[in-house]
């Protein structure tokens, strides 16, 4: 599920979505705020410009949307009508969780997006 090849190993990885033997990001820790969208300029193993042209990851902002809905309806679901917890707490859930996973929503949407233009290409040179 996760091998090398796949779009969801490039998402949930945040690898060049061509070759996928290095990572966008300069950290690749999402929790460290001061550099979380700070990105390598291309891929140094395939040559890949990350930057596809300017402005290029303002795309990801819908994307990026679709998933904080989506997280957000999930809170919902599980907070009100597993747990059986008020309106209220349900949508403090729902705060709550867009609030502590922002970090990784936002390299999500990123890799989301690139993956949406770039494929995998096997071929490339190791």
């Amino acid at each position: 599920m996760l091998k090398k090849g796949s779009k969801l190993n490039s998402i949930l990885t945040g690898t060049c979505p061509r070759c996928q033997n290095e990572s966008m990001y300069l950290d690749k820790n999402p929790l460290h705020f001061s550099k979380i969208l700070k990105m390598n300029e291309k891929c140094s193993h395939c040559g890949l410009k990350y930057q596809i042209e300017p402005s290029f990851f303002y795309g990801a902002m819908y994307v990026s949307y679709g998933l904080n809905v989506a997280l957000g309806v999930f809170a919902f679901i599980v907070s009100y009508l597993i747990f059986n917890s008020s309106i209220k707490n349900a949508f403090i859930a729902i705060i709550v969780s867009n609030v502590v996973l922002f970090p990784y929503v936002l390299r999500w949407s990123r890799n989301i997006y690139i993956n949406m233009f770039v494929s995998y290409k096997p071929d490339l040179k190791e």
